[in-house]
């Protein structure tokens, strides 16, 4: 099978030339033509820019009747997270679905490897595929931009295709970049909204997935994050990640790093201890405490 991480004549990619050699205007075209393609597409959307994108680009190619938003709910999504995406699709005028998924009852997801992500995305798609077909509707897009193939850790991405979902995004050549110009250009109100991976993304690969661990870094971040606004610093990346033994690490913006006091760490509840990590925020952190990533790609 092709990796997934390379750019080339698969189900994502289709042999495209690469995205530099083309202008944004081409690529948002080839994402038009790529779901003006289809009946009509239910897209996995979970409250990001990258699917909210799709979502836009969606109803732009199709119209609103012709197009479904799903927002899974389960312990890993912040309750804020599921609230915003419900008032995104309902502006956009699309039909919003919450279907409830069930992680945890995957043995794989609990257990926390580097394949995590993986399972979530399985369980992902094998609840929205039949929810999908319940109204009519034969494809599920997800969010997977350019870049992402590039990363080379993406297990999920995997899971997602193998499952039948496919990446609009990917297909037009669309990277991180473009997404975010194209929200502009479309006036969204997600346009710069910083990442926010799930809540298991916190959790360091060996510590199992709980749903009690799940609810503490939620409250502790909402904490911290609350504590952070109250003393003037208004931060856009933050992450309270759960490295076992009951410690916590905190990642913050680079630049607000040296304002962050043990005071304001106080605000981290729930952990015997709370630590702040001086190289700042970095997407993906949890990655590079793997010895061994590249079997999971």
């Amino acid at each position: 099978m092709t990796e997934l991480s390379d750019v080339g004549d698969d189900s994502l990619g289709r042999g495209r030339p690469p995205c530099g050699t083309r202008t944004l205007e081409h690529r948002l075209a080839l994402l038009n033509a790529e779901l003006a393609a289809v009946p009509g597409v239910l897209v996995a959307f979970s409250g990001g820019v990258d699917s909210g994108v799709v979502l836009a680009a969606a109803v732009r190619a199709l119209g609103t009747d012709r197009v479904v938003a799903a927002t899974a709910v389960s312990a890993s999504l912040p309750a804020a997270e599921r609230a915003a995406a419900h008032e995104f699709a309902v502006g956009l005028g699309v039909r919003h679905e919450q279907p409830r998924t069930d992680e945890l009852a995957r043995p794989g997801y609990v257990a926390n490897a580097g394949d995590r992500c993986s399972f979530c995305k399985s369980e992902l798609v094998e609840v929205l595929a039949p929810l999908a077909a319940g109204l009519g509707i034969a494809d599920v897009v997800t969010g997977t931009n350019a870049d992402d193939l590039r990363a080379g850790f993406r297990p999920g991405i995997r899971a997602a295709a193998e499952r039948g979902a496919w990446a609009p995004l990917a297909r037009a050549g669309m990277t991180k970049d473009d997404v975010r110009a194209a929200a502009r250009r479309w006036g969204l109100s997600l346009a710069d909204k910083p990442a926010a991976a799930c809540l298991a993304s916190r959790i360091t690969y060996g510590v199992p997935v709980t749903a009690a661990g799940l609810a503490r870094v939620e409250r502790a971040e909402a904490g911290l994050r609350a504590a952070l606004t109250a003393a003037g610093l208004p931060v856009r990346n933050l992450r309270v990640r759960d490295m076992g033994e009951d410690v916590a690490r905190v990642e913050v913006d680079v630049a607000l790093v040296s304002d962050v006091s043990p005071d304001l760490l106080a605000a981290v509840t729930g952990f015997a201890r709370v630590e702040l990590d001086p190289r700042g925020f970095r997407s993906g952190a949890m990655n590079e405490l793997l010895p061994d990533p590249v079997r999971y790609r």
